[in-house]
């Protein structure tokens, strides 16, 4: 441990920790837009910069490490107007049209537009140079004139999920986020994880299947466990008007932190599904005790009927039951599933061998 001094207040922290992190562990805000715990520090945004005593020029927080008996500034006049002056540059090709925008009350550019209130500089009404929805993936919605070139979707996609799919092409004002080498983001081998969208600072990435039905900030968030694999991977559902609108990533997630799936994030419309079963069903002959009809299309005795899970439960029993006692335990066959816990399958393979007797068990993961 070394001993720091931010805004006066005299600091121990673990030598090798940036100043940002040496910040934000007691408390105190140093503002950012390119930096996430999760990603590699890389000092682009410059909004972090704070004044370290013995330093001629500002530093950036992210990027600097701490020494012992460090004495740091991180809010003086200069600084407040160094990063007014970055906003100012950071948005003058941005839209101004923040209450139309899709992540309005939820933008950490938004929020910081506020506090320092930068002059407006790029054209008044703003010109798109990009297409908006300029790419054909079913699940992100890209829009390049809200990007601030922040780098975070490219930091996510390579470090997060390691497909180096978003990089960033050509200098100057021609400078801009592509994917692959200019081409669609399937093409670049995307896999839709939408990691790119739960970092990205701005609306410049977004979900294309909650565009339109509510704002992050209308929505209340229900925190879940995703049901599509035994990984346990936590998410946010957000719900409005009682109804699922989308997935969001869970930052506190001990599982997975922010990165999900495709199905995590984007495989939830089944929910309101008409066809979605709710409750158990069974034959209408199973239910009344008949034999199996022969003539499936015609007989009555072939309907599903809604039952409650008790019903359903006894008779799964009664059958399994039934044709180990005709047939033989090894009459019966056991599958069991990779959506299921390890636990959960543990049972079913007690279920097989303990109580039927059979090993007939096997996993749809080998099939």
């Amino acid at each position: 441990m070394i001993n720091v001094t931010i805004d006066g207040r005299r600091l121990a922290v673990p030598e090798g920790w940036t100043v940002l992190r040496a910040a934000h562990a007691n408390g105190i805000n140093i503002p950012t837009l390119c930096h996430h715990k999760d990603l590699a520090p890389t000092g682009n945004c410059r909004l972090c910069l704070v004044n370290i005593k013995g330093n001629r020029l500002l530093q950036a927080a992210c990027v600097t490490s701490v020494w012992d008996e460090m004495v740091v500034e991180t809010r003086t006049a200069q600084i407040v107007e160094a990063r007014r002056e970055i906003l100012a540059l950071l948005t003058e090709n941005h839209p101004d049209d923040c209450g139309e925008c899709e992540v309005d009350g939820d933008c950490e550019l938004q929020a910081l537009l506020k506090e320092y209130s930068p002059a407006r500089r790029g054209p008044s009404p703003f010109v798109p140079v990009h297409a908006v929805d300029s790419d054909p993936n079913p699940f992100i919605h890209v829009d390049f004139n809200r990007c601030i070139l922040c780098r975070r979707c490219v930091a996510a996609c390579g470090q997060v999920q390691v497909r180096d799919v978003w990089n960033v092409a050509h200098r100057g004002n021609a400078e801009g986020v592509r994917a692959g080498a200019n081409t669609t983001l399937l093409e670049a081998r995307c896999e839709s994880c939408g990691q790119c969208v739960a970092y990205c600072p701005t609306g410049a990435l977004t979900n294309k299947m909650s565009r339109g039905l509510a704002r992050t900030t209308d929505t209340k968030r229900v925190t879940t466990t995703c049901g599509y694999c035994g990984v346990g991977c936590t998410l946010d559902l957000l719900v409005k008007d009682n109804r699922l609108v989308g997935v969001a990533s869970n930052p506190e997630a001990p599982v997975n932190g922010m990165a999900l799936c495709v199905k995590g994030r984007y495989g939830y419309d089944y929910v309101h599904h008409p066809d979605r079963l709710k409750v158990p069903r069974v034959r209408r002959y199973l239910l009344d005790g008949d034999a199996k009809p022969r003539n499936e299309a015609s007989n009555p005795g072939w309907d599903w009927i809604d039952v409650d899970w008790n019903v359903a439960l006894d008779l799964a029993a009664k059958q399994l039951s039934s044709i180990a006692s005709e047939h033989g335990a090894d009459a019966l066959g056991f599958l069991t599933s990779a959506k299921c816990l390890n636990e959960e399958n543990y049972l079913m393979n007690k279920l097989a061998r303990q109580v039927f007797g059979t090993n007939n068990i096997d996993h749809c993961a080998r099939l």
